[in-house]
């Protein structure tokens, strides 16, 4: 049985395919957000079974995930990005047992028990701050794209200090250090050591290792030695780790596909 989960995130809708039966994944895709999720999230889904030649008609249970979630009204069930993301890594990583999720306004830290059920998590989903959406104003402002940012980092011979994680005083504050001559590799590297220390806030005492580091900020070079400074532990970035969310939507999906009465 082939089933779908939809991750319409708020930068990114992503899809994946999952056969429950030889518990695989059978195809992926992603596209930018647009203003219409389900709009979106159906062609997605049409494109990815036209690649993979499965026919649309034989999917079975579809979960949605993500902030636009609610608006894939095909969907039969949604569920939070949290358990969505917990049983993706899980699935992925069976031997992690924290996971930090950063995407393009939020970001995430989560505790798994030994069976990959949540134990515990916490979120910063106020602002932007610690985000790819923070990210993406940083680049802008240091005339590189989004790509080149963790590519830049890399060249910094003394990060940054970056005080401010608000993205309004952050941008003034980047302002003034390329006023003051300080180089763009310099503060790329003291915006992912901001982040890291953000999410270290986030994670508090409750850092267990193995740690998992998912969404599209972990495809950013760079982060990981932020976190791992940050956090004082190995962290290792998930296979594919944009899709985590959808993957543990497709996979819930397969389980609603046996349940009794479809």
């Amino acid at each position: 049985m082939i089933c779908a989960g939809i991750d319409a995130g708020s930068r990114a809708t992503k899809v994946v395919l999952f056969d429950s039966e030889q518990s695989r994944i059978a195809g992926s895709g992603i596209a930018d957000q647009e203003v219409q999720y389900e709009r979106l999230a159906a062609a997605v889904l049409e494109r990815i079974c036209q690649e993979t030649k499965v026919d649309r008609a034989t999917v079975g249970a579809i979960v949605a995930t993500g902030c636009g979630r609610n608006a894939v009204r095909f969907a039969d069930t949604t569920i939070t990005e949290i358990t969505c993301h917990a049983r993706g890594v899980h699935y992925l990583m069976p031997e992690a047992r924290s996971i930090i999720e950063i995407g393009g306004q939020d970001s995430k830290f989560i505790t798994l028990e030994d069976s990959g059920r949540v134990r515990d998590f916490a979120m910063n989903d106020r602002c932007a701050a610690g985000s790819g959406r923070f990210l993406e104003v940083v680049a802008a402002r240091l005339g590189v794209d989004l790509a080149r940012l963790g590519e830049l980092s890399r060249d910094s011979h003394q990060a940054a200090l970056i005080s401010s994680m608000c993205v309004v005083f952050a941008e003034t504050e980047i302002i003034g250090l390329l006023a003051q001559g300080v180089a763009a590799a310099d503060i790329a590297a003291g915006v992912q050591n901001a982040i890291a220390q953000r999410v270290a806030g986030l994670a508090g005492l409750a850092v267990v290792p193995p740690v998992c580091f998912t969404g599209g900020v972990a495809l950013q070079s760079g982060m990981v030695r932020a976190l791992e400074t940050a956090l004082g532990c190995a962290v290792s970035v998930a296979p594919l780790p944009q899709y985590t969310g959808a993957l543990g939507a497709a996979i819930l999906a397969g389980g609603l596909s046996r349940s009794p009465g479809r």
